[in-house]
């Protein structure tokens, strides 16, 4: 079986710009221009070089038809030894987003050969940066044959240390973002309980404190709604804390809250075969705490933040949970399983009654895979938002703008809640098919305390996608990396 070391970024370098060096730079080459503008000192070098082509191209109706962040390529372009030359569109006055797709443009054709991208005195150099490393990623420990790593990466920049300096926190983002791809993306045998577990704990190394939780203490706790999903798998059930304590010391912290479902075939009340495959996304609110937690240990973050993610599998077996079934919850409270596949809310139950009774948490988020009713509502473009307090949705909601991660507030009410009542027991599982998303929010939110600020974050649509995006080809996006991460700066770290 192949290893499974973390999937690093590239590593990028900060040069002064030498424009001399320019003619013989091998590989791929990119330089940042806009029409009916002056070319860069680095573009002009650049235009002589290839007896005006460069000139040319960027006063071309193609080049001027680009949005900002594309790029227009000449392929071995006389006059240069480099093999491709991108012409990347970016005023001087970009946005954030604009600058780290135009990042991304040289990310994503990303290879064996060097690169060098001539940012220069680009005031968003940092943002470019960022954009190239989360666009230079894939997953193939599973392919054959020779793994050839990318090739060494040089930005050239006006002023290589101050760039450096402020590229360092998203290059820990990057890297936390790359751990969660790589979690969600490895198939289900190989990502086993035992094996999620192996991997947070040997995140101890960056200075968290990992504890793993074994199905014997979970039992002590309480955990019956957890244990009750993974009592059909041969894989253990866990819970994993990790600590990051870089806050003032006592400081309540803020928790984060991961369903990590190995593999959901539904349990009892089985999915159709079709689609199946991809429930080895089914632990991806977990990968997504598991990379926030990377990212702050790597950036020595000034806040205290806790991730608790359970881990399980949910399969039919003679021992599985069955419909009709009812367990009894850490709080104490009963559910009657009325679908064994709405398996993560009652794993999340037991885990945020936990959090929340160990840790005294300053606010509480989750982040689960959990209907597909949210992706009818809202695609793959936008995570849906549930929350009890305004100033948390608020500030999650502008963070998450922030960093151009989708994610739309939906509504919460008695009348929803009300749709989870049992005959048999404290509560139902399930509430219907109409308003699926907000009803399982409903059951989640009867294991929040009073006074505690909560968001639920439904990522069914945004964890994988089908088709490339801006920032991460098709598969695992590491959704939701990125805005906890600005959350914490912006809300929770010491200033």
């Amino acid at each position: 079986m192949p290893d499974h070391l973390p999937n690093s970024p590239v590593s990028i370098r900060f040069a002064e710009v030498d424009t001399d060096a320019l003619a013989s730079v091998k590989g791929r080459l990119a330089v940042l221009a806009e029409p009916g503008q002056p070319l860069s000192p680095a573009g002009r070098r650049l235009d002589r070089l290839t007896r005006g082509a460069v000139g040319r191209a960027v006063a071309s109706a193609a080049f001027d038809r680009l949005k900002p962040g594309e790029a227009l390529d000449l392929a071995w372009p006389s006059g240069l030894e480099a093999e491709v030359l991108h012409l990347i569109r970016l005023p001087k006055k970009a946005t954030i987003a604009e600058a780290r797709k135009a990042g991304a443009a040289l990310g994503r054709v990303m290879a064996e050969a060097p690169a060098l991208m001539l940012a220069e005195a680009h005031p968003m150099a940092a943002e470019i940066a960022f954009g190239l490393a989360m666009r230079a990623y894939g997953f193939t420990p599973h392919k054959t044959g020779e793994k050839k790593p990318l090739g060494a990466v040089t930005m050239m920049v006006a002023k290589p240390e101050a760039v450096a300096a402020a590229a360092a926190p998203g290059a820990a983002v990057a890297e936390g973002v790359f751990f969660t791809r790589d979690l969600v993306n490895e198939p289900a045998n190989v990502l086993t309980t035992d094996d999620f577990a192996a991997r947070l704990a040997a995140m101890q190394d960056l200075g968290l404190d990992v504890e793993i939780l074994e199905e014997d203490e979970l039992a002590r706790l309480g955990m019956g709604a957890l244990l009750g999903v993974g009592q059909g798998s041969e894989s253990p059930s866990k819970v994993v804390v990790m600590q990051w304590r870089g806050g003032a010391t006592g400081a309540p912290p803020l928790a984060l809250v991961g369903k990590g479902v190995v593999f959901d075939t539904g349990g009892i009340s089985i999915k159709p075969a079709g689609g199946m495959e991809e429930m080895t996304m089914d632990m991806g609110g977990a990968g997504t705490v598991a990379g926030v937690m990377r990212a702050l240990a790597l950036r020595k973050a000034k806040a205290n933040v806790v991730g608790l993610v359970g881990l399980v599998e949910n399969m039919p077996d003679g021992r599985a949970q069955r419909p009709g079934d009812v367990v009894c919850s850490m709080k104490g409270d009963t559910i009657e399983v009325i679908n064994t596949d709405a398996e993560g809310r009652l794993v999340l139950a037991d885990v945020l009654w936990y959090a929340q009774e160990r840790f005294n948490p300053a606010a509480v988020i989750d982040l689960v895979t959990l209907t597909g009713a949210i992706i009818i509502a809202l695609g793959h473009e936008h995570t849906g938002v549930f929350s009890n307090d305004d100033a948390l949705c608020n500030a999650f909601l502008a963070a998450a703008k922030a960093e151009g991660e989708g994610a739309w507030r939906m509504p919460m009410g008695d009348a929803y809640d009300a749709k989870l009542k049992s005959r048999i027991a404290d509560m139902m599982n399930v509430g219907g098919r109409d308003g699926g998303a907000i009803t399982a929010a409903q059951f989640l939110a009867r294991f929040v305390k009073e006074g505690t600020p909560w968001c639920h974050l439904d990522i069914a649509g945004t964890a994988l996608l089908k088709s490339d995006s801006t920032l991460a080809p098709k598969g695992a996006t590491g959704w939701g990396v990125m805005a906890l991460d600005r959350l914490v700066r912006d809300r929770y770290e010491a200033k």
